[in-house]
């Protein structure tokens, strides 16, 4: 079995994030970038995956979409277990605004094309699950991999909460809803699942491992010549920052707390 995993450059949950004055955009430039954390947990089920001998899983892929830059996350992933990364390589910015979900679901379903037919190194076959963040946390929109799903004729399972091997070489996968959790079960293979937090707690990387992954094969592919159309369907019309918040007030006891909730926030009736 081959795993490919999705792996999304977004600016580090830590930062704080500002609007450019100029673009009215997200400010990227000098900002702290890391791998997105919904991303890394699909790394960590996908390595996993491997180190459990019955998936008898053979190679675990990372694919990036999006600047050079990638490529740095893309060895964080390697570093972490991946065997194998490939880049398509686009100067758009991957936050919604000029690459949106739909044409990245595309260019995913560009690249199983070509694991299929052989044309990337690596072991023979094509892919036969993918796995992937259920969202990235700069657009909040969790759409790449249901689309992709769509776009193979696919069964998908977003959200999941606990991935297990099924009997026949399926899986049964626990995955959040809304009202709690609920159990699918993906009767066979291949198949796309979105990874949610509960999922597992991903792994360091450690300094051999990291090492190791500056030797591991990047193949590199030019969006532009992927033949997807990758002009956004959306347009963003305006980014603003929240206003800021009101300052706090410090009460003397739980009664004048109920007091000012009740008749100055209109919070309780």
């Amino acid at each position: 079995m081959k795993i490919l995993v999705g792996v999304k450059r977004v600016v580090d949950y830590a930062q704080r994030v500002r609007v450019n004055s100029t673009t009215k955009l997200v400010e990227l430039n000098n900002v702290k970038m890391s791998l997105n954390p919904f991303c890394e947990i699909a790394v960590e089920e996908a390595v996993s995956l491997k180190e459990n001998k019955a998936a008898n899983v053979s190679e675990v892929i990372a694919l990036s979409i999006g600047p050079k830059q990638c490529q740095e996350t893309l060895r964080t992933a390697l570093a972490m277990g991946c065997d194998r990364g490939i880049h398509v390589k686009t100067d758009r910015r991957a936050d919604y605004v000029e690459l949106q979900s739909d044409a990245v679901a595309k260019l995913f379903q560009k690249v199983l094309e070509k694991e299929e037919a052989g044309d990337v190194s690596g072991s023979g076959g094509g892919v036969d699950l993918v796995l992937m963040g259920k969202q990235a946390i700069d657009s909040d929109s969790g759409q790449t991999g249901p689309m992709l799903a769509g776009y193979l004729g696919w069964p998908q399972a977003a959200f999941a909460a606990k991935v297990e091997l099924g009997e026949g070489g399926g899986l049964l996968v626990e995955r959040e809803t809304d009202e709690g959790t609920e159990s699918v079960k993906i009767n066979a293979l291949p198949a796309v699942v979105t990874c949610d937090l509960r999922l597992n707690e991903p792994r360091y990387a450690t300094l051999p491992n990291i090492m190791k992954a500056k030797k591991k094969k990047v193949d590199v592919y030019e969006a532009d010549d992927m033949g997807v159309d990758l002009e956004p369907k959306n347009k963003v019309l305006e980014v603003f920052e929240p206003p800021p918040r009101k300052e706090g007030i410090i009460v003397d006891s739980v009664d004048e707390l109920l007091d000012k909730l009740r008749n100055e926030a209109g919070a309780i009736p």
